[in-house]
């Protein structure tokens, strides 16, 4: 079937003893057991698992093309999840540019004597200097955050298996409907569904989908259920009703986002563009091989420093100054000072959130906040 198709049906069911189209929301905790103390329906508590769940789990893993997934409270919880199921003295080779949340979770983990490097995947040169016996783990996010490098998915994981190395691509700013990872054979993806996912701007979640059913992946369901780091049920169901529209949002911020991109690359007060759909961008042609489209996250260099891109960020009337993505709105920030004081950003940056405005005005609202 066609994504559109598994974004409307997978995972749903029409509830059998009302007839309901819409699947109910389980609200309960504990489910009831049979005299002989089995659970023939197959829940018993909401921590292991849960109907709302295990729609959502199964929705996830057809739109991805695995065999499991699981789901969890925030994307940080899956990406927690992942280096969890690592042994102390393994080693994480992580891409350079990356969500700054996944960086320090990943730091994080160095007082777990788990050790970690990171490099520039976009070079393949550098990936087999850096990787070794102990690398355990190899960690990728194509598009990145926030330069949107693009880093080539079947070289890197040709080399990391040679090595004996899992592949983890963070797949939240492609998602299922522009990029496969697992067709250039990423073991794992990971998403925060809190994003394009779920579409709405109004949940948290995250989940870990596995090409294959194997020890690692189990390793992670253990940590789900036993650390109980879960979506509630009724974030589990919104977020399979943000999946119906998933690949109509997507696409049509995509398209939107190619607009602005051309519009960012033609304006003087603008330095640099990174959007992978434009001819300029080094890993053009990779992104046309990997991606449908390009989507819907860009990023731009003002010309000046800090002050001027806070300036320009200021002025805007339509775009809304939030940290996020994948929303209906769109939105803009200035990426260092979210970052930090370890932020590796350019501080001229600002990133782009396109939403499912007219991209007519979303141009005219950037026209105006550049030029006065």
């Amino acid at each position: 079937m066609k994504i559109e198709t598994i974004a409307v049906h997978a995972g749903r069911n029409i509830d059998p003893s009302t007839g309901a189209v819409t699947p109910p929301i389980h609200l309960t905790t504990t489910f009831e057991r049979e005299a002989n103390g089995e659970y023939p329906k197959g829940f018993n508590y909401s921590r292991s698992n849960n109907p709302n769940r295990e729609s959502l789990e199964k929705c996830l893993t057809e739109l991805e093309g695995g065999n499991e997934a699981a789901a969890f409270s925030s994307g940080s919880a899956a990406t927690m999840s992942v280096l969890q199921s690592l042994s102390p003295g393994d080693h994480v080779l992580a891409c350079d540019d990356i969500y700054h949340g996944t960086r320090r979770l990943i730091k994080l983990f160095e007082e777990w004597e788990i050790k970690s490097s990171f490099v520039d995947l976009t070079k393949i040169k550098n990936l087999k200097s850096e990787i070794k016996k102990e690398t355990k783990l190899v960690w990728i996010e194509t598009p990145s955050n926030p330069l949107l490098k693009i880093i080539d998915l079947k070289k890197v994981s040709d080399i990391a298996h040679h090595a004996g190395a899992i592949v983890v691509c963070d797949n939240t700013w492609a998602t299922p409907v522009l990029q496969s990872p697992f067709k250039f054979g990423v073991d794992l993806i990971m998403h925060a569904t809190t994003k394009y996912i779920g579409g709405h701007s109004d949940i948290l979640g995250g989940a870990v989908i596995s090409k294959s059913d194997n020890k690692f992946f189990q390793k992670i369901r253990v940590i789900q259920k036993s650390g109980g780091a879960v979506p509630s049920p009724f974030e589990c169901w919104l977020t399979l009703r943000g999946v119906q529209t998933l690949p109509l949002r997507v696409r049509a911020q995509s398209e939107s986002a190619m607009q602005i991109a051309e519009f960012l690359n033609s304006h003087p007060k603008i330095t640099k563009v990174h959007y992978p759909g434009l001819a300029k961008h080094p890993e053009h042609p990779l992104a046309s091989v990997q991606m449908k489209l390009y989507g819907g996250m860009i990023s731009f260099e003002v010309k000046g420093g800090k002050d001027d891109a806070m300036r320009v960020a200021s002025k805007v009337k339509l775009f809304i100054r939030a940290t996020s993505l994948g929303g209906p709105e769109s939105l803009i920030e200035h990426r260092a000072s979210v970052e930090g004081p370890e932020t590796k950003t350019p501080q001229s940056l600002l990133r782009l959130s396109i939403g499912l405005e007219h991209p007519d005005d979303l141009i005219e609202d950037l026209e105006q906040a550049l030029t006065k």
